[in-house]
């Protein structure tokens, strides 16, 4: 690291982190559009893990002293300081819990992290295509060292979660295929002048898949059999921590999320009424599933979803955002086979060479009912995920990168997601009953994902004026349940999403907590500038503060 003083500023700190960071994890790197270490993977293995803690101790090292230093008391230096030390902490918290040494997810894990980096890759150019074979030729190195930290993680006995195992197992099977597998066709769009070591490439890779896929099956699953589900209150803390930057009082989210649950199920009822007179919200909505407006066919439904997000940006710039034209470019994708049932985003690289992405994962269908994917695209692009992703990205070199990418908070970002549905429900855009029945069925969901996220992993007892189970202490058989009775989601989405959360602790609270937090931020600032409160200044200065976690975001929300 360099004496100059203003590398020496948090900022300047936090970039260099960032440097040193993409140097042991080029996904990182690729996911910034760095062009160097594209041929690279990281080392999954307990050495590579633990380089990085390293690396995050040292640089929390620095950061005191750089907080002395003049200048570093301005408004920036001081968030972008709070953030570095915050992130590093619950990071370094989470390491030497040994997390890392039981990460199985069917979500989120080091082999979802090996693959979907592929589909960030440039391939337009002969060279972008030989970084590619090199990086399939990497992955049998990083999925070994992968197998390494489970394996260590066994004999720490931090085993992973039955269900993951074999979820993942599952993803892992779709991957390979029967047809050469996903890097397989992947690699079929490349150069025929590289052909033979692109198909080899590939071949080596599927084989990796394979030989993990074996190892979990054979040797991992049989060793965690009958190990926890959930993760106790000791390790949702921590978790807690990691994914929403805030100290939580979880009894107090738990009530939140009831609370919540009783307020959309009123408003769902009142907009059952007007679609299906004398139903229920999730009967009204099994009948929009075949009698509701929908989109046939897998390309017909990604044209629809662009046209939305085109349409989104249209209305709003101007009049609730002022959006630079970098940012105004987002693409809809299909999602490859084998992913989970959720929908997703994926950033723009910082020179947005790569645009954002949304991503739909089809579960095999050709027919999309609309109710369930207006507000939901709403979320994931416009004016949600891709407008704070985007806006962070625009604004990086005001901010640091670290601010706009690595530093990223969770809880923050889905928030805005969150909050985002409700705007466009609050400006009209869900002009019928399907569309805000839809939406209230998204709020709804984030809603139970704080009463069963929390619930479950701390054995909490379900209320006595609830609607289920009255008295009863949760469990993942009766969180899926109580999900299935309160959603209009399939029962494969359903099984997908309790997987994931039992596998991602404190992840699926965010939303709502997130939600919450910009909210209070907003009422906030509205009632300290009075009549003179301009929401489009306001949504646009607050897109542009980069990452914060909970615990400052309010403050941050509400001086704005």
């Amino acid at each position: 690291m360099s004496d100059d003083t203003s590398t020496l500023l948090p900022r300047g700190l936090a970039d260099t982190y960032t440097d040193a960071l993409i140097d042991l994890d080029p996904i990182i790197g690729t996911s910034l559009g760095v062009a160097a270490g594209a041929g690279r993977l990281p080392d999954f293995s307990p050495d590579g893990r633990q380089e990085i803690a390293n690396l995050a101790r040292r640089t929390l090292d620095r950061l005191a002293a750089a907080e002395q230093l003049p200048g570093a008391g301005n408004d920036g230096e001081r968030r972008c300081a709070r953030l570095l030390r915050e992130r590093l902490s619950a990071e370094l918290a989470v390491h030497e819990a040994g997390e890392p040494l039981r990460a199985v997810s069917n979500l989120s894990s080091p082999v979802h992290e090996v693959r979907n980096v592929f589909t960030l890759m440039a391939t337009e150019s002969a060279e972008d295509w030989a970084a590619v074979a090199s990086r399939l030729r990497a992955v049998p190195a990083a999925l070994e060292g992968y197998r390494e930290s489970l394996a260590q993680g066994l004999a720490r006995s931090l085993p992973a979660g039955p269900r993951q195992v074999s979820t993942v197992i599952g993803q892992l099977g779709e991957w390979i295929g029967e047809k050469g597998g996903w890097f397989a066709e992947f690699v079929a769009a490349g150069p025929e002048a590289l052909r033979g070591e692109l198909d080899a490439a590939a071949a080596e890779a599927t084989g990796a898949v394979a030989a993990l896929r074996d190892w979990l099956r054979d040797s991992y699953a049989p060793a965690v059999a009958g190990a926890p589900e959930t993760v106790g209150r000791e390790r949702y803390a921590r978790w807690v921590r990691y994914w929403t930057g805030a100290t939580l009082d979880v009894e107090e989210a738990y009530a939140y999320g009831w609370s919540e649950f009783h307020r959309l199920h009123a408003e769902m009822r009142a907009e059952a009424e007007k679609i299906l007179p004398g139903a229920t919200p999730w009967e009204a909505l099994r009948h929009l599933d075949t009698a509701g407006e929908a989109v046939e066919g897998v390309e017909e439904v990604r044209a629809w979803l662009q046209a939305l997000m085109d349409e989104a940006i249209g209305a709003l710039d101007g009049a609730h955002f002022e959006l630079a034209d970098r940012v105004k470019r987002v693409e809809t994708m299909i999602a490859p086979p084998g992913s989970a049932a959720a929908p997703y985003y994926t950033s723009p690289s910082l020179d947005f060479s790569r645009p954002g992405r949304t991503w739909l994962p089809t579960m095999g269908e050709t027919r999309f009912p609309v109710y369930d994917l207006v507000s939901t695209w709403y979320h994931e692009g416009v004016p949600g995920h891709h407008l704070q992703l985007a806006q962070w990205a625009h604004v990086a070199e005001e901010l640091s990168r670290y601010q706009t990418t690595v530093g990223m908070v969770s809880a923050n970002v889905e928030g805005w997601a969150l909050y985002a549905e409700r705007l466009m429900d609050e400006l009209g855009f869900l002009h019928n009953a399907e569309r805000r029945l839809g939406y209230l069925d998204c709020q709804m969901m984030r809603a139970v994902r704080v009463i069963i996220d929390i619930g479950m992993h701390l054995s909490l007892e379900i209320p006595a004026d609830s609607p289920f189970h009255p008295g009863e202490r949760w469990t993942p058989a009766l969180a899926q349940e109580f999900f299935g009775r309160h959603s209009g989601r399939p029962a494969d989405f359903i099984e997908s999403e309790l997987v994931r959360y039992l596998g991602m602790p404190g992840q699926a609270i965010g939303y709502k907590l997130g939600e919450r937090a910009w909210l209070t931020g907003r009422e906030a600032a509205r009632a300290a500038h009075g009549a003179s409160f301009d929401a489009k200044k306001w949504h646009m200065a607050a897109l542009s503060q980069g990452s914060l976690g909970l615990d400052d975001l309010v403050a941050e929300l509400s001086a704005l």
